[in-house]
């Protein structure tokens, strides 16, 4: 069931290394194989771009970008699953292509499991095309691996 929050002004927050807790635990309940302490500490430590999406002290959630010479590739992108189907996916692809045309860049890049049909659909409304597959991308559990797909879109 999904939270709904009353009334209340989001705003993006830099993730912090003592935020990184906060981080992981939805992390952690959003994902079968989620990202580890170690993985945001390092993004923070290289310079990443790193945002919060908060409403007042609550984590709605987050995206993680690497930026490239004229692209940028998203890395994580997470909603709190309380907070899942209210926009927020939208909110932060928005925020991250704004701050991505700024940086110069003219591709966003990203890839996603390709059983993701839910994640697929938010990134192919926000005008992410299919440009291609990795085989055996992303862990599945049991020494198995999933394929994922290679999503682009023209900024």
């Amino acid at each position: 069931m999904s939270a709904v929050l009353k009334t209340v002004e989001a705003r993006f927050e830099p993730l912090l290394p003592e935020r990184i807790g906060q981080v992981l635990r939805v992390e952690q309940q959003a994902y079968g194989h989620p990202w580890t302490q170690g993985n945001f500490a390092d993004a923070i430590r290289t310079g990443y771009q790193a945002q919060l999406l908060m409403a007042d002290d609550t984590l709605l959630g987050y995206f993680v970008a690497m930026q490239g010479v004229d692209e940028v590739h998203l890395l994580n992108i997470t909603v709190a699953p309380d907070y899942q189907r209210q926009g927020w996916a939208r909110v932060m692809l928005d925020a991250l292509a704004i701050w991505a045309r700024g940086q110069g860049a003219q591709w966003l890049w990203l890839e996603v499991r390709v059983n993701n049909a839910r994640a697929v659909r938010v990134y192919e409304q926000h005008g992410f095309r299919r440009v291609g597959k990795r085989k055996n991308y992303y862990p599945a559990g049991k020494d198995q691996r999933e394929d994922a797909l290679v999503m682009s879109l023209r900024l």
